[in-house]
């Protein structure tokens, strides 16, 4: 499933909305401490959302060199997830764990950590952010299984509505031979797990 990437990316949100987003809110955008945070809210809106401005197919750079004879898996885990809910606007974050087996190519496991971070930096909802991660590295890498393990806490459940805190939502993606394979389903899920 290919995500569409956006190319217009809008710069036409200015410092200016931020101020009148601050007087909305009650507050008097020319007191002191706030005369410089629409420039700041402006930067890292535009550092959250840079996602957008990357092709996820650009960051899995494969190797052949190494992989001829490796096919166990390969996870690499406790991948930081920074990201903002579609839904409130509100941050979500956690860890994600990649799991795949490789079919004569690897990926550099660096790669890894920026296709998560590709994904993340764009609204999402984690269900979505989950299967892009899966559905990018089959595509590109053509491995001959794919498992994802993403942990989020998200502050739209708890510091707002249900009020939860500490609560942790987890979701997976098993692609390929780990759809259907369940010793190998089974050992990369025993890896994914969280540290004791």
């Amino acid at each position: 499933m290919k995500d569409p990437i956006n190319t217009e990316h809008n710069d036409d949100f200015s410092t200016d909305d931020w101020r009148r987003l601050l007087t909305h809110l009650g507050e008097n955008a020319d007191r002191q401490g706030l005369l410089e945070t629409p420039q700041r809210v402006e930067k890292a809106w535009k550092h959250w959302t840079s996602g957008y401005d990357q092709d996820p197919a650009e960051i899995l750079k494969v190797f052949e060199d190494g992989a001829e004879q490796y096919n166990e898996l390969i996870v690499v885990r406790g991948i930081p997830v920074y990201s903002h809910c579609e839904h409130h606007l509100a941050p979500f974050f956690g860890t994600a764990t990649i799991g795949y087996t490789p079919n004569g190519k690897i990926v550099g496991l660096s790669k890894l950590t920026r296709l998560v971070d590709c994904f993340a930096k764009r609204l999402q909802v984690q269900e979505r952010l989950t299967i892009q991660i899966a559905d990018t590295l089959m595509e590109h890498v053509q491995p001959l299984s794919v498992g994802v393990v993403i942990r989020c806490r998200h502050m739209c459940m708890e510091s707002r509505g249900i009020r939860t805190p500490g609560e942790e939502t987890v979701t997976s993606a098993l692609l390929g031979e780990m759809r259907t394979n369940l010793g190998l389903r089974n050992e990369f899920m025993m890896l994914a797990r969280e540290k004791d």
